[in-house]
């Protein structure tokens, strides 16, 4: 597993954007990186779970912060 992780602001944007750019951040990381993504989209509560269940990566934690969501996920191999 890497320990490399990266962080992708996606606060401002809406469906379906900020799951494009994660999906587009993750093809250029290793296997076992983690993405940080930060969205405030309503839709991103839904579309990122969704994301990562198809996708194959691994949503490690999803939570609330002030006025935002952070989620961790870890591409797959």
């Amino acid at each position: 597993m890497s320990n490399q992780s990266e962080t992708l602001d996606a606060l401002g944007l809406l469906c379906p954007l900020p799951v494009l750019k994660a999906r587009k951040r993750l093809k250029s990381m290793p296997a076992g990186a983690v993405l940080r993504v930060l969205a405030d989209d309503p839709a991103a509560i839904i579309d990122v779970p969704h994301f990562c269940a198809e996708s194959g990566h691994h949503l490690l934690s999803q939570e609330d912060a002030e006025g935002h969501q952070i989620y961790l996920i870890q591409k797959s191999d």
